[in-house]
């Protein structure tokens, strides 16, 4: 399980999970909100979900 720290679009502090779940990637946001990321924590997602697609493909 994966977590990356985002904001709203009111800018309070909200989290994105990333799940690799026997050949599927779940991908929860924060509930009823929009994730606002920066171009670091979009890198962290990216990351995130390489790493739960190959745990995926296992």
């Amino acid at each position: 399980m994966w977590r990356i720290n985002c904001g709203d679009v009111i800018n309070r502090d909200r989290c994105l999970t990333v799940l690799a779940e026997r050949d599927r990637v779940v991908l929860v946001g924060p509930p009823g909100e929009t994730a606002v990321l920066t171009a670091g924590q979009l890198s962290q997602l990216r990351v995130a979900l390489r790493e739960a697609a190959e745990q995926a493909e296992r």
